[in-house]
């Protein structure tokens, strides 16, 4: 039973949690703060609420960090230097850095072609826009029964498609890499327009200047069939990254360069809405995931924020 001491926002934790406990396929997480002295028990909590000081604060934090802004002459140098700077950074950490997106099925089931309903006699063609050195490519090969199943993959960087061609699970018969900039104004691609079932957008439009957001946003609707999906998932506006930044490291509103050379936008729901939707794909899901994160050793709470979407194209 709950005390009288729960206040409503407490009960309406409660209530998400048996909602949870009972629902046969979670989303976004299944673990729910209910009482806050025992933040310290798990490594992390799910859907975490934030009250009116701490958004706030985060606020503040924000315009802090945003007070000074590299001047448009050294923002350039980064935007011409982009694939330098991530060529660089998968030099530096290879594919050691990396473990693979064991969670994509459970937020992404359209992603588990291993299910009850899949059609295996049905081709499926994925499309993923920055795949790194292929922490989704992989589990996908390595999961999917369906042999029909084939993953086309891109990257800025050719250091990191080197690198995901070195692994031994890559297989040219199930998946093509190729180097591609995505902000080019026109793609040299392996496939037709109309011909994807599934594009993937996991924290790749956060490195690219906003200004291309929309672009990028054509060319997937060019490509992608009738009915298609476009899974997206980024980081999200005050997220801890954000709020770690140091004036001087601003380059735009909320889009910063890191000490690596490499750069990273934090994005609003509103802003994912209208940048789907303003290409012309149809919303299915939107959700902003506040997740608190937990050092059980330092006893320090970090609160994360990303933004999780699916839109389809219609038909």
């Amino acid at each position: 039973m709950l005390g009288r001491h729960y206040n409503l926002v407490t009960l309406v934790k409660y209530v998400k949690f048996c909602h949870t406990r009972y629902r046969k396929k979670p989303m976004h997480g299944s673990r729910y703060l209910v009482n806050a002295q025992k933040v310290f028990e798990f490594n992390a909590w799910d859907d975490v609420e934030w009250d009116d000081e701490q958004e706030a604060e985060a606020k503040r934090k924000v315009v802090s960090n945003s007070s000074v802004k590299l001047d448009y002459t050294k923002a350039e140098t980064y935007e011409r230097n982009a694939s330098k700077h991530w060529n660089e950074f998968y030099n530096i950490h290879s594919n050691r850095f990396f473990k693979d997106r064991h969670w994509l099925f459970t937020e992404f089931p359209e992603l588990n072609f291993n299910t009850s309903d899949s059609d295996d006699s049905c081709t499926k063609k994925v499309f993923e826009v920055g795949c790194g050195v292929g922490n989704t490519v992989f589990p996908i090969l390595q999961y999917s029964k369906n042999r029909e199943v084939f993953v086309y993959c891109c990257d800025f960087s050719s250091q990191a498609i080197d690198l995901l061609r070195e692994n031994p699970n890559y297989d040219t018969e199930r998946c093509n890499a190729f180097v591609l900039d995505a902000t080019d104004e026109n793609w040299n691609v392996p496939f037709e327009d109309n011909s994807l079932d599934i594009v993937v957008l996991i924290f790749v439009l956060c490195a690219i200047k906003p200004e291309r957001f929309a672009h990028i946003m054509k060319k997937l609707y060019q490509y992608i069939k009738p009915g298609g999906k476009v899974l997206f998932r980024d980081y999200g506006r005050y997220d801890l990254a954000q709020l770690r930044f140091k004036a001087g490291q601003c380059l735009d509103e909320n889009f910063y360069v890191r000490g690596d050379g490499t750069r990273v936008y934090f994005f609003t729901e509103e802003e994912v809405r209208h940048l789907f939707e303003g290409a012309g794909f149809v919303k299915e899901e939107v959700h902003v995931d506040r997740r608190l994160q937990v050092n059980r050793g330092r006893m320090l709470k970090m609160y994360r924020v990303w933004i999780q979407a699916k839109y389809k194209k219609p038909l």
